[in-house]
């Protein structure tokens, strides 16, 4: 099994280490700090123009969860396992919107984080209305 916590630190708890896809911006990693300690996302780390493999290699390696609006890391968490990943199904929208969205799901991510059976959360399922602001 793998870890997707890291030790209690200077946090004051248990934080959860969360990969920013390249489909979500940059500017999420400092709106989310404050509920995800360990966030970065894949430009921070030099795999901005990675592949969709190297970014899993990555995330697997570093005990990261993949958040996401691409499909294809869904499939690839379905047939391979770990790194989880939290696919965000919001289509387009405003940065407000996944920032409201991983906040808001807080308690979810951390169970599904915690569930060694489930591979992939889907957040955002939406039957229609327009992008949130």
């Amino acid at each position: 099994m793998f870890a997707v916590r890291r030790p209690k630190g200077n946090d004051g708890g248990f934080g959860l280490r969360l990969l920013l896809d390249d489909n979500l911006s940059p500017k999420l990693v400092a709106l989310l700090r404050a509920a995800y300690p360990d966030i970065t996302h894949v430009h921070s780390i030099g795999l901005g123009a990675a592949s969709d493999t190297e970014i899993w290699r990555w995330a697997k390696a570093n005990d990261y969860l993949i958040c996401t609006k691409d499909s294809d890391f869904y499939h690839q968490a379905i047939l391979q396992g770990p790194p989880k990943v939290i696919w965000l199904k919001l289509g387009n929208c405003f940065t407000k919107a996944v920032e409201q969205e991983l906040t808001g799901n807080l308690d979810r991510i951390r169970q599904f984080a915690d569930d060694h059976d489930q591979k992939v959360l889907i957040l955002g399922e939406r039957t229609s209305g327009p992008p949130q602001k």
